[in-house]
Order: C-alpha cells, then sequence, then structure tokens
C-alpha cells in the first residue's frame, strides 16, 4: 500500500508479472508497466508501507474480459459467417471478418466511454500479509 486517504481508502501499488516469469533482465521485451496503482477501501486499517492483499467482485472482472476479448471475436466470426452465406468469394468474406472485428473494438471502445465513471471495478483491503 502506498497511501492512505480519507473515506476509509487508500492506493494500492500492484505488480503485474509478465509472460516471462517477471525476470525481464532475460529478455528485455516488456513494454508495459509492471506497477499498477489503484484505489482500495482500506477495511483493514492498513498503513503506508504494509504489503496487502485486495479482492473484487469476480463477476466484474469477468464481464469486463468478457466484453474486451470476446465480443470483437464474435463480431469477427459473425461478419465471416454473414458474408459466407450471402455467397460472397473467400477474400470478402475475409475482409467483412476484419470490419466485424474493427466494429466489436468500436463497441468496445464507446461502451468503457459510456460508462467509464458510473459503476467502476472496486477494490477492497481485506488482509495484511
Amino acid at each position: 500500500m502506498t497511501r492512505v486517504f480519507p473515506n476509509n481508502m487508500a492506493e494500492v501499488a500492484v505488480t503485474r508479472t509478465t509472460a516471462c516469469g517477471g525476470n525481464c533482465g532475460n529478455c528485455e521485451s516488456c513494454i508495459f508497466q509492471s506497477e499498477l496503482k489503484a484505489m482500495a477501501k482500506n477495511r483493514v486499517s492498513a498503513r503506508p508501507g504494509q504489503k496487502v492483499l485486495i479482492e473484487s467482485k469476480s463477476s466484474k472482472v469477468f464481464g469486463a474480459a468478457l466484453l474486451v476479448y470476446i465480443l470483437p471475436l464474435v463480431f469477427f466470426l459473425a461478419g465471416f459467417a454473414i458474408a459466407y452465406s450471402l455467397g460472397a468469394a473467400e477474400g470478402v468474406c475475409v475482409a467483412v471478418s476484419f470490419l466485424g472485428l474493427a466494429a466489436g473494438a468500436a463497441v468496445v471502445v464507446a461502451s468503457q466511454r459510456l460508462k467509464k465513471n458510473k459503476n467502476p471495478i472496486s477494490f477492497d483491503i481485506v488482509e495484511l500479509i
């Protein structure tokens, strides 16, 4: 945990591991920030510098993952299926499927912009480690 705020909130730093096991000295190909900061409800009165366990509602995390990863894929496959059922040539089917993928990505971006601050994923500090 990095900081404590009024109203029982705290800023936590979450270290993200990489596909190579977190040892970036081996491949030096990491382009992502390895530490993310998030706000969490401080249920255990943790203080800065303490390691904590945080939780969130799985349904919100899975819903976000479904939206980001699955919806564009569904649009991609639907685009191909629709073009194929209309008798389009293979190249046209592929082009339409990529247009579907782009449409799916646009839906994801638009939905995230619309509900940006309405119902964010919340985190709770539940235990000191």
